[in-house]
């Protein structure tokens, strides 16, 4: 809930807090590490890196959205608020029940304006069954506000005053005070000292001594009984105020979560505008990935101005590498500042959500609020201060559940595999287009004219559903449809919208299933076919096969390979299951001359269920293959302020310099990832090192690490520190 500016929220200058709320009831003495309830182990979790960000809903409307809309569109996880009791504000200087009051803590009780316990490990389940993650708003560095005016409660009734919160229990030994740690009055003044953010209090709220062991044990008991309901991960508020060896001795002792056994996701936010190299995103991305403020300002800017901008966001300065990105449109915090857009910008924020779903900067979030029009506003909520159920189209934003975004879920998991754009083209200031690869192309129209150009789409020939305007059903397109030839489309972009195509929505994609040989109901096998071939400049390279959808061995009705770069050429067909194919690769110039390769007939059995995916080199041809996606991951212990890397003897991994070494992701901590481009057929030798704080290196000890890459495919080592 940080702001972006040193001066706190509210109109008066400071965040006074009041209440009137008469005391009802005892003080419940509840600590975490008692109140952990197992969950049971979840249904398969969708594969998506996607996030729908429902900003204070309550667990009921977050429940059903998770059934009827985030599962079946192939959302990965929810983010939700604040789960734990915090303060009950009903006659603020701000106004009744603000936003901000679930970001001040009073106890770890899971007993909210949201709902209570069972409501909250109800929605949990409920997630999960629909495939959804849940990521978990998480309040760590601080308690409520130290000006929060005598006889102040919190939701559940429990008493707090100051620094002293018995129902936790923390006194005022554990937290950050004048004189102890904090070397001013207790505010922050100076925003590039890190003695000041990290220990002193942010907005008068009590901060936490997350130095001291208990500090650090009974947060953790929070967390963990999260863990225990279910949770998957964490959007932990205000990291950049606390020290960074500190949050990672939080994290250290976390347990793996239930549904998948793996470390929780962690999403960290460091809000930007430091001058301190210590104090921004990048120096924080050993313990988790962080929010992206740059990013979501940038695309402000573009949609506001000239989307044709969006081409050079390789070369903005933003906070940290994809790799350790969440990245967003808007937030709570930063929506009502507009310096982000929000929904009040119509077209141009949603054209941005599309933009977001489609780029491949980080793990792209979409977030759903209420309507506001006072910054401090509260959600629609009851007498008592409980969010009401989120109803659609009135005082709630759904973008979640809308036709394009869920199409752009399906679209951002279809391109998922290819972290690159191509073929990325301005038609004009308002109107661009790009594609992922063989995966996925998106066109945008931010004018208020139908716009039509001809496009490069990286996919196989064939009709396609717009993903925007409908989805793939039955044997056509509840939407537009595109039809690609020679790999180019030519599309009619509407005012203001967008089209997009994806190779997992083609007319007849999701119909009835087929029937195979056995005679039992099976889907169509998507085949991918890779070839890496040298032709000529008026060739194009072609599979043609045995069976109709490999055009019958006649080269007139072969289907198109599409160029993917470094002389490879690749398409996706569906092929029936259960089915033996004879094909072969051919060059057909734009005369209609052909070129087979040498050899015998390839041949290959599809599954009967699945995908399947044949690579291999054009015969005859003499071709330097193509590059090897090769993966490290290194299970390596690192402490606050280091990152580890790894180096080697070719130019993609330093040539041994490391000021050039490839740096590696934290997601997944205590394992380090990176995928790297290696020449195929080359041996590689390589180790791993971190670098430290004070910019110096610690090489792993050992001989070098080696390997060969092979002449096709990809590779992954899985290493650990020595």
């Amino acid at each position: 809930m940080e702001t972006a500016r040193p001066h706190p929220i509210g109109r008066t200058g400071r965040l006074v807090l009041a209440a009137a709320l008469v005391a009802v009831g005892g003080t419940a003495v509840v600590t975490a590490a008692t109140t952990a309830t197992s969950a049971r182990a979840a249904v398969v979790l969708n594969d998506s890196e996607v996030t729908a960000n429902l900003w204070q809903w309550n667990w009921d409307s977050v429940a059903a959205a998770c059934t009827d809309h985030l599962g079946p569109a192939g959302y990965g996880a929810v983010q939700v608020a604040p789960p734990q009791e915090s303060v009950y504000l009903p006659n603020s200087a701000d106004g009744v029940h603000p936003w901000y009051e679930v970001y001040q803590p009073v106890s770890y009780q899971l007993e909210s304006r949201f709902g209570n316990r069972e409501q909250f490990a109800s929605m949990v389940s409920t997630c999960h069954d629909a495939g959804v993650r849940v990521y978990v708003d998480a309040i760590v560095n601080h308690m409520a506000g130290t000006n929060n005016p005598p006889g102040t409660r919190g939701y559940a009734g429990t008493e707090f005053s100051g620094y002293d919160y018995p129902a936790v229990p923390y006194s005022g030994w554990d937290f950050h005070r004048p004189g102890d740690n904090c070397p001013t009055d207790g505010s922050i003044n100076d925003w590039d000292n890190v003695a000041q953010v990290t220990s002193c209090e942010l907005l008068s709220l009590a901060d936490l001594y997350t130095e001291k062991e208990y500090v650090r044990d009974t947060i953790a008991g929070y967390l963990n009984d999260l863990i225990g309901l279910g949770v998957d991960g964490f959007r932990v508020d205000a990291v950049k105020h606390i020290r960074k060896d500190d949050f990672a001795a939080i994290l250290s002792r976390l347990d793996d979560t239930v549904a998948e056994g793996r470390r929780p996701y962690v999403a960290q936010e460091i809000f930007d505008g430091a001058n301190n190299p210590d104090l921004q995103a990048r120096a924080f991305i050993g313990n988790g990935d962080v929010l992206d403020f740059a990013y979501a300002k940038g695309i402000r800017s573009a949609f506001q101005g000239s989307v044709a901008a969006l081409q050079n966001i390789p070369n903005w300065n933003l906070d940290a590498p994809s790799a350790n990105v969440f990245s967003m449109v808007t937030n709570h915090d930063l929506e009502r500042d507009g310096v982000v857009l929000s929904y009040k910008d119509g077209t141009d924020y949603v054209l941005a959500n599309y933009f977001a779903l489609a780029y491949p900067h980080g793990k792209p979030s979409v977030f759903d609020s209420f309507t506001w029009s006072d910054r401090n506003q509260s959600p629609p909520h009851d007498g008592g201060g409980y969010v009401t159920d989120a109803v659609c189209g009135g005082t709630w934003n759904c973008l979640t559940q809308s036709t394009g975004i869920k199409g752009m879920v399906g679209w951002a998991n279809a391109a998922r595999s290819v972290q690159s754009t191509a073929d990325f083209t301005v038609v004009n200031d308002n109107v661009i287009g790009f594609h992922r690869g063989d995966r996925a192309w998106i066109g945008i129209n931010d004018s208020g004219a139908t716009a039509t150009a001809t496009f490069t789409t990286g996919l196989a020939d064939g009709d396609y559903c717009d993903v925007i305007s409908g989805a793939a059903g039955g044997a056509g397109c509840t939407g537009a449809t595109v039809s690609v030839t020679g790999g180019q489309a030519t599309v009619s972009i509407p005012a203001n919208d967008a089209v997009a195509i994806h190779v997992n929505a083609r007319p007849g994609a999701t119909p009835s299933p087929t029937v195979s040989p056995t005679g039992d109901p099976t889907d169509q096998i998507a085949t991918t076919f890779t070839v890496s071939a040298t032709p000529g400049a008026d060739q194009d390279v072609y599979a043609v096969g045995s069976i109709s959808e490999l055009g019958s061995w006649a080269p007139a009705a072969a289907v198109r390979l599409t160029p993917q770069g470094g002389n490879t050429y690749r398409g996706t067909i569906d092929l029936p299951p259960s089915t033996a194919v004879e094909y072969k690769f051919i060059k057909v110039t734009s005369g209609g001359e052909v070129t087979w390769e040498s050899g015998e007939n390839r041949s290959f059995t599809t599954p009967a269920s699945g995908t399947f995916a044949v690579t291999e080199t054009f015969r005859g041809d003499v071709v330097s293959g193509p590059a090897i996606a090769s993966s490290f991951h290194a299970t390596v212990y690192t402490y606050f302020g280091q990152n580890a890397f790894v180096i080697g003897n070719v130019a993609e991994l330093g040539s041994w310099n490391p000021d050039n070494a490839v740096a590696l992701s934290a997601a997944d901590y205590p394992v380090w990832r990176a995928t790297v481009d290696l020449p195929p057929n080359t041996n590689i030798e390589y180790k791993y090192l971190k670098k430290n704080p004070d910019g110096s290196v610690t090489w792993e000890s050992g001989a070098n690490r080696s390997f060969t890459t092979p002449a096709t495919g990809t590779n992954t080592n899985t290493d650990t520190w020595r």
